[in-house]
C-alpha cells in the first residue's frame, strides 16, 4: 500500500513539473515578454485559418490570413492586420508600420498587407 502511495505522489510530482515546464515556454508567455521588451516578435503557426500576433515596441497587433491563388499555387494573398489596443499605438511613426510591412512580407511574400483604423487613416 505504501509504494502505491509513493508512486501515485511520484505521478503528481512528474505532472506538475511537466505543466511548470510546459506553461514557461507558452507563445502567450514569450509574446508578453517581447511587449515589455519593446521588442519585435512574430508568432505565427503555418496554418492559415489561425491567426497570428505580433508585437512591436510594446503594442500588439493582431492579423487574419487569407488563402487565394497566386503564381499558380495556392498562398496567402491578402493579411488583415489591427492593433489589440489603440492606447498602446501612442509614440509610433509611419516609419514603424513599414518596418512591421516588411517583416511580415518576409513571411508571406505574395501577400497585400491591409491595416484596420485606426492605423489605416494614419498611414494615407
Amino acid at each position: 500500500m505504501v509504494w502505491l502511495l509513493r508512486f501515485v505522489l511520484l505521478l503528481f510530482i512528474f505532472f506538475l513539473f511537466r505543466y511548470a515546464v510546459k506553461s514557461l515556454f507558452t507563445s502567450k508567455r514569450k509574446l508578453e515578454a517581447a511587449r515589455k521588451q519593446k521588442r519585435f516578435l512574430l508568432i505565427d503557426n503555418e496554418d492559415v485559418r489561425k491567426n497570428f500576433l505580433l508585437t512591436y515596441k510594446g503594442a500588439v497587433f493582431a492579423g487574419e490570413k487569407y488563402m487565394g491563388p497566386a503564381d499558380n499555387t495556392f498562398d496567402v494573398v491578402s493579411i488583415l492586420i489591427w492593433p489589440e489596443n489603440t492606447v498602446s499605438l501612442k509614440g509610433l511613426v509611419k516609419d514603424d508600420f513599414f518596418y512591421i510591412d516588411k517583416r511580415i512580407q518576409e513571411c508571406y511574400p505574395n501577400a497585400e498587407i491591409h491595416w484596420k483604423s485606426p492605423v489605416k487613416e494614419f498611414l494615407q
